[in-house]
């Protein structure tokens, strides 16, 4: 269902509240922010706003402050450097709802930063009332915060009810355009790379996109699960045991789409520059640590006949060179491919940069959780709650 975008609303004159995505990395002590990329996605829906004549209320979390409030998860630090991204005051109110921001209403071009609204209970439990008082601050209401979406708390979803018109910021309008695309009518042939640690994190997305893909390919540790439940040695690699039933569910479910490593880099510790050798078969004394050289060449191949490419977790222990090589190998293949390619958050971002990709992905998802949900095929609390067009 398509849902309404912040360009359908007529925003001049008007209050909106927006909720972004300002849940950034501090340093100890909570002053500095390490990486303000999350600041800079919400920039285009703040200033469209703003160009439109709106007066800009800016809603996030920050850390688990455990319903109360907490100096070292203050957003002051964010609302300093959306200041500078802004060129413009970024007025910072003392808590999130009460008199004292009530009366901070911004005028038409100004801004005001709410205070962390995990510093309150309520928003995590979606509390009626605590929803009622934020939405009396707005006019109408905006989520640009898809990785918050697959929550149903207060400011995501609560507060919907009690506004008359709820739409999409441009990062969640253009996260629910690629996701969808790449799931609804991927063009084919469509090809998804799952990897990661646990088996058990993906059931419902090997499960989903073994409906909507042609090809499943299957790397990390995640893989040592569905070959220890194909009879195959795995060592001492990661295997969760009690999941092999399921393993051998969902491979019969998938047929011949789900694609496991024909070959693996194994060392006999997990520690960067660690002896290590390719096997077909891992012995007793090792664990599995990376995809080797022919499983990076077959599911390249793949991937290069590929036109839509769904991208979810690394195929090793990409953090530990040399063993990510075969993620570094499979983000240049996506590049290279010319297919839409849409990556999940998390890891699976790291992977990308790390492999100096990144700017030839057609989509990277800001949201970890909220867009492995997507692809689970789960409606995602912050999206159903969207006004529809």
């Amino acid at each position: 269902m398509a849902k309404l975008s912040i360009r359908d609303l007529d925003l001049k004159s008007k209050i909106v509240f927006i909720r972004v995505d300002f849940n950034v990395p501090l340093a100890a002590g909570g002053q500095e922010i390490t990486s303000d990329k999350r600041i800079r996605a919400s920039l285009p829906t703040i200033r469209y706003a703003l160009e439109q004549g709106a007066g800009v209320i800016l809603a996030s979390h920050l850390g688990r402050p455990k319903g109360k409030p907490n100096p070292e998860m203050s957003l002051k630090p964010a609302a300093r450097r959306l200041e500078e991204l802004l060129g413009q005051p970024v007025k910072m109110a003392p808590d999130c709802v009460g008199p004292e921001v009530e009366a901070m209403k911004p005028a038409p071009g100004e801004v005001v930063l709410l205070e962390n609204l995990r510093f309150h209970a309520e928003e995590e439990k979606n509390d009626p009332e605590f929803s009622r008082k934020l939405a009396a601050l707005c006019d109408v209401y905006v989520n640009d915060a898809f990785g918050s979406a697959h929550r149903a708390h207060a400011s995501t979803a609560g507060m919907v009810q009690f506004v008359s018109q709820a739409a999409a910021g441009l990062l969640m309008e253009q996260e629910l355009r690629f996701l969808g695309m790449a799931t609804r009518h991927p063009e084919r042939p469509a090809v998804a790379i799952l990897g990661g640690a646990k088996v058990s994190d993906k059931i419902e997305v090997i499960s989903n996109l073994m409906k909507i893909v042609d090809r499943l390919l299957i790397g990390g540790a995640m893989a040592y699960t569905f070959q220890k439940a194909q009879g195959e040695p795995v060592g001492k690699s990661l295997v969760e045991d009690d999941k092999l039933d399921l393993a051998r569910r969902l491979m019969a479910d998938a047929g011949g789409k789900l694609l496991l490593p024909s070959d693996h880099v194994v060392a006999s510790e997990l520690k960067e520059g660690a002896e290590h050798e390719v096997v077909i078969a891992i012995p007793d004394d090792k664990l599995g640590v990376d995809i080797g050289p022919a499983t990076i060449a077959r599911y390249s191949e793949v991937i290069r006949g590929a036109k839509t490419i769904i991208w979810n977790g690394p195929m090793g222990v990409f953090e530990k060179p040399p063993f990510d090589k075969g993620t570094v190998a499979l983000a240049r293949a996506v590049a290279e491919s010319g297919a839409v390619s849409v990556v999940g958050g998390g890891d699976s971002e790291k992977a990308i940069k790390s492999a100096g990709v990144a700017d030839r992905i057609t989509h990277i998802s800001t949201g970890g959780g909220a867009s492995l949900e997507f692809l689970s095929g789960l409606e995602l609390p912050g999206v159903a709650v969207l006004t529809d067009k």
